[in-house]
C-alpha cells in the first residue's frame, strides 16, 4: 500500500509562488504516474497536472499552463508542483495521486488509486 503525504501549502498573495511536495512510501515509485488535483470550496475535485513514471511526459489543465510545473525526483520518491504567478482562483485544497496501473499520465480522476490527505493553498487578492 502506497502512502502519499503532501506538504508546502500556505497563504500567498496573488502573483506569488509556492512549491508543493508529495512524498510516496511503498511501491516502485518510478513505475507509476503521478498527478495533482485540486478542490475549491463548493466544487468537485479537478485535474491540475500529471507526470509519467520517468518524468519525461507531462500534461496540464489549460488554466495552469505556463504557470505551474510538475516534476518528480524518483531517487527521493517525491513529486513536486511548482506554482508561479498564482491567482485567487487557484485557491483550493491540492491533492497528489498515484496511478499504479499506468506509466503514462492521465487526466481522469477515476484512474488514480491512491491519494494524499491534501494541502491547503490560499491566494489572496
Amino acid at each position: 500500500q502506497v502512502q502519499l503525504v503532501e506538504s508546502g501549502g500556505g497563504l500567498v498573495q496573488a502573483g506569488g509562488s509556492l512549491t508543493l511536495s508529495c512524498a510516496a512510501s511503498g511501491g516502485t515509485f518510478s513505475r507509476y504516474s503521478m498527478a495533482w488535483f485540486r478542490q475549491a470550496p463548493g466544487k468537485e475535485r479537478a485535474f491540475v497536472a500529471a507526470i509519467s513514471g520517468s518524468g519525461r511526459d507531462t500534461v496540464y489543465v489549460d488554466s495552469v499552463k505556463g504557470r505551474f510545473t510538475i516534476s518528480r525526483d524518483n531517487a527521493k520518491n517525491t513529486v513536486y508542483l511548482q506554482m508561479n504567478r498564482l491567482k485567487p482562483e487557484d485557491t483550493a485544497i491540492y491533492y497528489c495521486a498515484a496511478d499504479f496501473r499506468r506509466f503514462n499520465p492521465s487526466t481522469r480522476l477515476a484512474q488514480y488509486d491512491s491519494w494524499g490527505q491534501g494541502t491547503q493553498v490560499t491566494v489572496s487578492s
